[in-house]
């Protein structure tokens, strides 16, 4: 039954999309806002080819921070693992140590996971704005395809 409300639900949101995608400006005096949509759409991508060129060139340090935070969070693990072999053959003083470098360790660990997380947020973020870029560039030749359309009807045949 499930299955059933989910094609329905495909189904009359791929028949809903196909009527907005039709040819929206037809006539000569619809040039004036299909120029205008034009031009508005063009600016959006070019305002999203800028931030989606900041983002990639963004991604090589944010990917760095996390490979060093990860090789920090790995060798602060290690020195933990050191100090708590010396905490158990030794003394109350060997067992301080080695609960401040287990808790520098933890520290250290988590500010690796949030660099990770920072780094999956950018990829993720760098995936939409191409999405977005390849959406608006789309419009942008249905546009065109729309005003060659409107210009043809224009111009008499020879």
């Amino acid at each position: 039954m499930k299955l059933f409300f989910y094609i329905s639900f495909i189904f009359s949101a791929t028949l809903s999309t196909q009527c907005v995608t039709a040819q929206k400006y037809r006539k000569a005096a619809d040039t004036i806002k299909l120029n205008k949509e034009y031009s508005d759409v063009s600016l959006d991508v070019t305002s999203l080819r800028v931030k989606l060129e900041e983002a990639q060139q963004e991604l090589p340090s944010i990917v760095a921070k996390a490979g060093s935070a990860q090789n920090k969070a790995q060798s602060a693990a290690n020195n933990s693992s050191d100090q708590a072999d010396k905490a158990t053959e030794g003394g109350v003083k060997d067992a301080r140590q080695a609960k401040r470098s287990a808790k520098s360790a933890y520290k250290k660990a988590r500010s690796s996971r949030s660099a990770e997380n920072d780094m999956q947020k950018h990829e993720k973020k760098i995936s939409q704005l191409s999405a977005q870029l390849a959406k608006k560039q789309k419009r942008m030749q249905d546009l065109e395809s729309m005003r060659s359309k409107i210009y043809s009807k224009l111009m008499p045949t020879q």
